[in-house]
């Protein structure tokens, strides 16, 4: 073995900054579908709690030691939030420009980024993104102050808690990152497209299993067709494609055919499956009216 030393130029690193805020709205099957900007994050604040110490006692002695499962919870601080974020912070909107709160809430995926730096590249070295699953939102206070000669912008914060998903050969969990100093860089860029979006391509949020396959063997190429419509028959068909889920309202459909209702239009979505991915500038979602 080597002998260790310390402080080597390469090896000084740190993380810092938070941006790239991401709200992601699930659809009736719970799959985070559709993605959009968090403008305006101060602070994530990652809370873990439980993991706790409870000693047990027999023969005299302690005999063992059972640690408590682990519970993943934050706090959002920012000056602003998507007006998406409404329904899961409590609030309905009976008609625009009217909200009521109180209300039900909902739960919700969230995507954020931060920087890796180190003595050489500064804040350019890397960066992590920050995916967590299932976040409910708390009420929290917030402290409307009169405009005086040092005027600030009001802060929000948010207390978010969890539910963990399904991990491959791994516990549930409700948080996953994704260091981009250590990925693939090809498949890094592609991971960031779907979260993000691009031309043709919705942002969503894909489950850890998709994630960790994603790195372990790359992603695929999927091009979705558009279903065929009989003008005279009001008949929509719907194709069997690889890689290709078809929705309507949110809902997964099987290849065959759809009659549309005198008067009725409907809405064709295609979403890749697991482990696929539509190129940029791909067209997936086609309207039909009767």
């Amino acid at each position: 073995m080597a002998k260790i030393v310390w402080d080597q130029v390469d090896e000084r690193t740190y993380e810092t900054g938070v941006d790239h805020g991401v709200l992601y709205l699930p659809d009736n099957n719970g799959n985070y579908v559709t993605g959009v900007a968090w403008n305006g994050l101060t602070t994530v604040t990652e809370s873990p709690s439980g993991a706790e110490s409870n000693p047990q006692y027999a023969d005299n002695i302690q005999y063992l030691n059972l640690i408590s499962a682990e519970v993943f919870a934050a706090t959002i601080e920012a000056v602003s939030f998507p007006v998406e974020f409404h329904m899961f912070d409590g609030l309905g909107t009976p008609t625009e420009g009217v909200t009521v709160g109180q209300q039900t809430r909902k739960k919700f995926g969230f995507a954020y980024r931060t920087l890796v730096g180190d003595a050489v590249q500064g804040n350019k070295a890397g960066e992590k993104i920050h995916v967590v699953y299932n976040c409910v939102a708390a009420p929290s206070e917030r402290a409307h102050a009169t405009v005086n000669d040092t005027p600030e912008s009001m802060a929000m914060s948010w207390a978010i808690s969890t539910t963990p998903v399904p991990v491959p050969n791994f516990d549930p969990s409700a948080t996953l990152t994704v260091d981009s100093r250590t990925v693939d860089p090809d498949t890094y860029e592609t991971f960031k497209t779907i979260l993000y979006g691009s031309a043709g391509i919705d942002p969503r949020l894909p489950f850890p299993a998709e994630i960790i396959g994603m790195f372990e063997s790359g992603v695929t190429v999927a091009n979705p067709t558009e279903p065929a419509y009989n003008d005279t028959t009001h008949v929509i068909t719907i194709p069997t494609v690889t890689g290709v889920t078809y929705q309507v309202g949110g809902e997964d459909v099987p290849a065959g055919t759809i009659t549309l209702d005198v008067d009725e239009t409907i809405v064709v979505t295609a979403v890749p499956q697991m482990g696929y991915f539509f190129p940029e500038g791909s067209v997936d979602e086609w309207g039909y009216t009767y």
